[in-house]
């Protein structure tokens, strides 16, 4: 048992002194804000781990109970619970009263009273092209919600899942306010923390549904490194398998054997993906079992108590524990052997297994994870979502959606909205997966959007004319596509970083902007902008190009303070909303005032993911700030022991210093030597003590070098923060935004000698509201004079 709870912590049972306990009912004070309420008609109280919940040891909060032979009622900072205790929960007998006040009324909640939240998430997007209803989440702007597990199955170990043997109600009520952050934290605690990542699921996967050959695969990866477009994962959907079947044994959907007319020798092609730094998953469809052609049948047959000789098939029943012993042992620890580095689990089948009420998607989700435990190494799994606490199983595939501007406008609010259910690692079918038309300028929104999500992976159907490879489309696109697949891996490092903040401090890589400006009303309003980790503000472009401009519209919110375009530099004063326009080639990021973004160096751009030689640290003037880089080995367990290093990097706002503290922890996870550069962003004429520096100016960026950076020393660098020729940047913007313009040269010229000649902005846009301008054109040039 000792072991089990090291591979899956399980604390179930709740400490006494925090439980209220009736002959029907029971209530247990799990925190100030959070309280189970159950109810069973003979009893008997379940404390033992559910699909959803494994942990209920919270320490004892602080309460009140008031109770006599009538009524129950339980105080605590956040809620008062009022119990007739003669009967049954019902709207008369239960409610509780919220001390928040968030509303004007309604702070009371009756027993059985649907609660409108923020939504969740779902458990697939196949077949979408829009929007869709999502479950329901935690978050609330009411200030309470409710967790229903009363339908959860119980894990009596690990290893062994059974029906509740005792019908009745087991809720959990949070009220939490707009406290959204601690309701997030505390909800992983019950449930179990999101696992730590392989580093290489940050880059870049290459996916498409296509029967490839080997060799016709090795091209196509030569041709990537050729074009200096670097790749994490090989992903190679179901042909990969034996597909044309005899049809005695039914559909090819499902398969465990290689296809040898496609690839002869798949361990020596799995050798060959491993030497160029990719990694490598397999697709599985696994609800037909194994049948007869299988080459493992004989074997696996024999262990299942079946005649090989028969040719009776096998059937897929992951409740059956000697089906899942084999279905690991012969199935796909061979396959791990020879270097398929982990599964994709496309259940496609609905809920019903061997047992009534038992979804088989959670069983899989949740064997594979303890599988890879098992084996001692990180869970890694791409399966769907099964209901709350999937976030503990897998990275999330969100099915086949359609090539649509209203599928891909859909995925940043349903991304950055499953946090709200603690689901943190969407992986979508970037570019979507079929139907539509072609659309260049969707393809290049879609993976910019991907290369600022939790996981990107191109994907598409099987069709001559849709794959998602860059030289397929346009020149720009093109380029525009290849620059941002190199940025993704640019950014791994931070996302890394993020990896760890979300498995250690329990905060998802991508939150909606209200978790953490619950009370600004402006924040729930901007569904596509996303916070992206601790640094960055995102706001995907979602709607097409104003043609006359070839620049696209996005409505932005910028909280109050100071925010520098991520990649120019340009200042923007918060507290507003602001229409912002990109060409093809930029998407609206926004970084904090004292961002600190650790980067992997550029040029050239390998496969794989490894800490970095080259490591690049981006900063943006205007706030002190400390961003702690998280480097292990990005694969093991290793660092469960200790083998990771921190970074600790400072910017000192008021002392006009940068520090790199020396590393704490582990240095030999750290390559030798290390490079480390320091680009100084939107600085202005920044100057540098002590190092020779350089200037980009496309990117308003000095670049400090330390060509032999001693980790375990540091370094320090002193400036001088300067300022910019305002209205010399600004004239080369309108310069910039007009000479592209497809509008007539009169105009131009008028806007132009406008802005040269006057110099107070106030007056500029006055004169400009007299001229009848496009909107897009006002408004685009409203920036302009807006920004710094």
């Amino acid at each position: 048992m000792k072991e089990e709870k090291m591979r899956f912590p399980l604390s179930p049972k709740a400490n006494p002194q925090a439980v209220i306990t009736g002959e029907h009912y029971r209530f247990t004070v799990l925190t100030p804000k959070l309280i189970r309420l159950e109810y069973a008609e003979n009893g008997m109280f379940e404390d033992r781990a559910t699909q959803t919940v494994l942990n209920r040891a919270f320490p004892v909060p602080a309460f009140r109970k008031l109770e006599n032979d009538v009524s129950l009622e339980i105080i605590t900072e956040a809620f008062h619970l009022h119990y007739l205790k003669k009967g049954p929960f019902s709207p008369n007998a239960l409610f509780i009263d919220v001390k928040s006040n968030f509303t004007n009324h309604k702070n009371r909640w009756y027993f059985g009273t649907p609660v409108e939240t923020l939504k969740g998430t779902a458990r697939t997007l196949d077949q979408v092209d829009g929007e869709i209803d999502l479950e329901e989440g935690i978050l609330s702007k009411k200030g309470y919600t409710v967790l229903d597990d009363s339908e959860s199955f119980i894990l009596v170990d690990e290893e062994t899942i059974e029906p509740r043997k005792n019908k009745g109600v087991d809720l959990y009520f949070f009220a939490y306010g707009r406290s959204y952050l601690e309701a997030l934290r505390d909800f992983y605690k019950l449930t179990g923390a999101p696992p730590l990542l392989p580093r290489f699921v940050f880059g870049n996967w290459w996916s498409r549904y296509w029967p490839y050959k080997e060799q016709e695969y090795k091209t196509l990866v030569e041709r990537f490194e050729n074009e200096d477009i670097p790749f994490s994962v090989a992903v190679l959907d179901m042909d990969w398998h034996l597909v044309d079947i005899p049809a005695k044994y039914g559909s090819g959907w499902t398969g465990y054997t290689w296809n040898k007319e496609l690839f002869p020798d798949p361990k020596s092609f799995l050798d060959w993906l491993h030497a160029r730094h990719l990694k490598v998953t397999l697709n599985l469809h696994p609800a037909d079992g194994v049948r007869a052609y299988e080459e493992m049948y004989p074997e696996m047959a024999v262990k299942m108590g079946i005649d090989p000789e028969t040719g009776d098939p096998i059937l897929f029943d992951i409740n059956n524990r000697f089906f899942r012993d084999a279905y690991f042992e012969y199935l796909h620890h061979p396959q791990e052997k020879d270097g398929v580095d982990f599964w994709w689990i496309d259940w496609q089948q609905g809920t019903n297994s061997s047992i009534e009420g038992l979804d088989p998607l959670w069983l899989l989700n949740h064997f594979h994870t303890l599988d890879r435990l098992k084996s001692g190494k990180r869970p890694l799994i791409l399966s769907r979502y099964a209901g709350a606490g999937s976030h503990r199983y897998p990275i999330g595939f969100s099915g086949d959606t359609v090539v649509s501007w209203d599928s891909y406008r859909f995925q940043p609010y349903f991304t950055a909205t499953a946090s709200n259910i603690g689901y943190s690692w969407w992986s979508h079918d970037i570019g979507g997966h079929f139907g539509g038309a072609r659309d260049d300028e969707l393809a290049v929104r879609w993976v910019q959007f991907g290369t600022f999500s939790p996981i990107l992976r191109l994907h598409s159907t099987q069709s001559e004319f849709m794959g998602k490879e860059p030289w397929k489309y346009g020149k720009e696109a093109a380029d525009a596509i290849k620059a941002f697949l190199r940025l993704r891996h640019r950014l791994v490092p931070y996302l890394y970083t993020m990896n760890w903040r979300t498995h250690h401090d329990l905060l998802p890589l991508v939150m909606p902007m209200y978790g953490l400006y619950p009370l600004n009303e402006e924040a729930y309003d901007v569904r596509h902008q996303y916070f992206f980790g601790s640094e960055l503000v995102v706001a995907p472009v979602t709607e097409k190009r104003n043609p006359a401009l070839g620049l696209a519209c996005v409505k932005v919110w910028l909280p109050f303070g100071t925010w520098y375009d991520f990649f120019t530099g340009h200042r923007y004063e918060g507290g507003t909303r602001l229409n912002v326009y990109r060409g093809l080639g930029r998407l609206p990021v926004f970084a904090k005032a004292g961002a600190i973004i650790p980067l992997a160096g550029h040029c050239p751009h390998k496969n794989g993911t490894e800490n970095p030689k080259q490591l690049d640290v981006l900063v943006f003037p205007g706030s002190t700030n400390t961003f702690v880089l998280y480097e292990d080995d990005g694969e093991t367990l290793a660092y469960e022991n200790g083998a990771y290093a921190l970074t600790k990097f400072e910017l000192d706002w008021e002392q006009q210093k940068f520090i790199v503290h020396p590393i704490e922890g582990d240095s030999r996870v750290l390559p030798a030597p290390r490079e480390i550069r320091m680009l100084f962003r939107g600085f202005g004429n920044i100057e540098i003590s002590g190092y020779s520096a350089s200037y980009d100016e496309a990117t308003d960026t000095m670049i400090v070098r330390i060509a032999a950076y001693d980790p375990k020393k540091g370094a320090a660098v002193s400036f001088s923060a300067g300022t910019h020729d305002v209205r010399a940047r600004r004239l080369q913007d309108f310069y910039g935004l007009l000479n592209a313009a497809q509008i007539a040269y009169r105009l131009k010229e008028e806007i132009y000698t406008l802005a040269r000649e006057e110099e107070a902005p106030l007056k500029i846009l006055a004169r400009l509201r007299t001229m009848n301008l496009d909107p897009d054109l006002f408004d685009a040039v409203f920036e302009l004079i807006y920004r710094e």
